[in-house]
């Protein structure tokens, strides 16, 4: 069921004709390439003891071997990716049903391929320690897996719909066994990795569930659907606690700040992306604070998940247009938009403690850059 393999960059099996791969069912090479190399040293230092005279370039922000890595090797759209919490691994899923797990420093290895899910991987989250994931699929079913050694530890098929979307449920609190599912059955599970059944369940059977998040205390979860809502769940009551209106078509996508949790970022068909406010005490009688353009879909109608920075002041999401939007929180005012993908922006995240961005597309790419 899982195949947990460390590859280079170029597996020995490249000599081979194209043919022999595919009588040996071998899949195609996962690599990583450097777009744009350049030196990490102060350009000026160089120059001096060379003796010679250059413009100095830029300086270097992060640790990356090249400010931008292109990873390549899935076979068909990537429609997940994430950093794991200290920001060493990228995990990735795609439409190949399969989950790679990449080296984010150095030459970007692709170290871990895990695979179990029948259809499509629909989301990959980290838990809070760093060495499990949970995965949503198109298959109905949700996964627990060991990114240490590839092993799936518990897989629920409770729903009866593709699963859209997952969560770690006690992230604020560092807890590795629970976490949450959203369908398109209209069913929440909320799930322990040491019991086999969900331990408990939300009913929205009326509506197709599109992304979920949770609170950082775990006490609270949000889902996005198709009445175009954010609603807000207990689930110590699993009851709703208040609704989120502003969009006008279908959110699919949610994200919530990493720091504070106290904002709540939307996608949806609609073209905006919105900043809610989620403080107990909100000026704001509809807890809309911002609405920022610039993100268009298309009749694709994917799933697009948008990000907050580490530290809550830039917010992005991908789109249609094949380009990946920064904003400023506060502003609203777009900082970066940036190219390089050839198909809809699907998937982005931050890097936890450096300032990198990561994006996965429709494609079959994924690219790191440096901000």
């Amino acid at each position: 069921m899982v195949e947990y393999k460390r590859k280079g960059l170029l597996a020995g099996s490249a000599v081979e004709s194209k043919e022999s791969q595919a009588n040996k069912n071998i899949p195609a090479a996962r690599t990583a390439v450097a777009l744009v190399k350049r030196a990490k040293e102060n350009s000026e230092e160089v120059a001096e003891s060379k003796g010679e005279i250059v413009r100095a370039g830029p300086k270097r922000t992060s640790g990356l071997q090249a400010p931008i890595m292109h990873l390549t090797g899935h076979s068909r759209e990537v429609t997940t990716c994430r950093f794991s919490p200290n920001g060493e691994h990228v995990a990735s899923g795609s439409a190949d049903s399969k989950v790679f797990l990449w080296n984010t420093y150095g030459e970007c290895t692709n170290y871990g391929v895990l695979q179990g899910h029948k259809s499509g991987v629909l989301e990959v989250q980290w838990m809070p320690g760093g060495e499990r994931l949970v995965t949503a699929s198109a298959d109905n079913a949700v996964a627990i897996w060991d990114a240490r050694t590839g092993e799936r530890l518990r897989r629920g098929r409770k729903h009866t719909a593709a699963v859209n979307s997952c969560c770690p449920l006690s992230w604020g609190t560092g807890d590795d066994n629970l976490f949450a599912s959203a369908s398109d059955d209209g069913m929440v599970y909320l799930w322990d990795a040491r019991e086999r059944h969900p331990v408990a369940e939300i009913d929205n059977s009326s509506l197709p569930l599109t992304s979920i998040v949770a609170a950082p205390s775990g006490n609270t979860v949000y889902t996005g659907a198709l009445d175009n809502n954010v609603t807000a769940w207990d689930v110590r009551t699993l009851a709703p606690v208040h609704v989120l209106r502003g969009h006008s078509d279908t959110v699919m996508g949610l994200a919530i700040s990493p720091k504070t949790g106290n904002y709540l970022l939307s996608t949806s068909l609609d073209s905006s992306v919105r900043l809610w406010d989620l403080r107990p005490y909100c000026r704001n009688p509809n807890r809309c604070e911002r609405v920022f353009a610039g993100t268009p879909h298309g009749f694709e109608k994917n799933l697009i998940r948008p990000a907050f920075d580490r530290d809550e002041s830039m917010a992005a999401s991908g789109s249609v247009d094949r380009t990946l939007t920064i904003w400023n929180m506060r502003t609203g005012e777009i900082k970066y938009k940036l190219p390089g993908h050839k198909g809809c922006v699907t998937q982005v995240d931050f890097h936890p403690q450096e300032p990198i961005v990561l994006s996965g597309s429709i494609d079959k790419t994924i690219f790191l850059g440096e901000l």
